[in-house]
């Protein structure tokens, strides 16, 4: 925190502040005096109420000058922002990052990007680093890979300082739209089963928000030594048997008897022809049948230790929403 005789770090700008990872990056920063400053479509009486104070601007992620005009005097831009509904990543999902840059460039701001694992694929070793092969085969992934190439070509070619953090499935408090929420345990608290969605003996892995969150405010605080475009892994929690988080959700409910069940990925199949969530849900199916982790070699070079809280605790809170 600031105190009287420090000055504030200066105003970031978030994007997506009202979804888990751009709430909780904006948490971590106003707690380091950072001014925080939110582009939103929602009108005055539809905000959310933070614990910090909150600059609300109001535009759309997809509208350049919005981006721009909110952008300006900020040092940072959070880009926590997605296309709705698991959807649409190439029609505003580029969009959106290409305004993130324009805005940034105009600003002398840093972007702060949540990469994600999309970008790699069933062919990819079983523990990725950021020296991996990139070749992911499906729509999504090969967008990913297109908005990390744009941030590396606008670091290199026009000076833009990038910070991204590659990390697997998100789960916490705030993070309403995730795998774990809507699948594994479902109801939270009050849930009567835990669900297993790999195959058994798959690895996963799994990012708990407020540690992904911290993760990106300790590089932030050591941005002047880092290069222009800085890309590095998260390693999170690794659920190595594909029932580890299933297992604690077992343990913080504290029901013995709790029934851990595999997910029913044959009504996903027969959804999918109907329902454009399931079919997006569906090409990602990979990362259940495939084990994946995380090196965060690069990561930990640069901060020391990666934040992490234990793995009950974190299922905890995130069970509680």
């Amino acid at each position: 925190m600031t105190n009287a005789s420090t000055p504030a770090p200066g105003t970031a700008l978030v994007l997506g502040i009202t979804g888990g990872i751009g709430a909780a990056i904006a948490s971590r920063l106003a707690a380091r005096g950072w001014t925080i400053r939110a582009l939103t479509r929602r009108p005055p009486d539809q905000r959310p109420r933070m614990d910090y104070p909150v600059e609300w601007r109001l535009g759309d992620s997809l509208d350049q000058r919005s981006v721009r005009e909110a952008a300006r005097g900020a040092g940072l831009i959070v880009h926590g922002v997605n296309p709705p509904g698991y959807a649409r990543w190439r029609e505003d999902g580029l969009p959106m990052l290409a305004n993130t840059i324009a805005a940034a460039r105009d600003a002398g701001a840093t972007i702060l990007f949540p990469a994600n694992v999309y970008v790699f694929s069933a062919t990819s070793p079983a523990t990725v680093d950021e020296t991996t092969p990139r070749h992911p085969t499906t729509r999504k992934g090969k967008v990913r890979l297109e908005m990390e190439t744009m941030l590396a070509l606008a670091a290199q070619e026009h000076g833009v300082r990038v910070i991204a953090v590659r990390a697997g499935d998100f789960f916490g408090p705030g993070v309403a739209s995730s795998w774990f929420s809507q699948a594994l345990a479902k109801g939270g608290l009050a849930a009567r089963s835990a669900a297993t969605l790999a195959r058994p003996g798959t690895g996963h892995a799994w990012a708990f928000v407020p540690d992904l969150a911290e993760t990106f405010a300790r590089l932030v605080d050591r941005r002047s030594a880092l290069p222009a475009f800085t890309l590095v892994h998260f390693a999170g929690h690794h659920d190595a048997s594909g029932r580890d988080l299933a297992e604690a959700v077992r343990r913080v409910i504290g029901r013995k008897d709790l029934p851990i069940r595999p997910f029913p990925w044959i009504v996903v199949w027969l959804g999918a022809p109907f329902v454009r969530f399931l079919r997006e849900a569906l090409e990602m199916r990979w990362l259940w049948t495939t084990s994946l982790a995380l090196d965060n070699g690069r990561l930990r070079s640069l901060i020391g230790e990666e934040p992490h809280t234990p793995l009950d605790d974190a299922v905890r809170t995130a069970l509680a929403g």
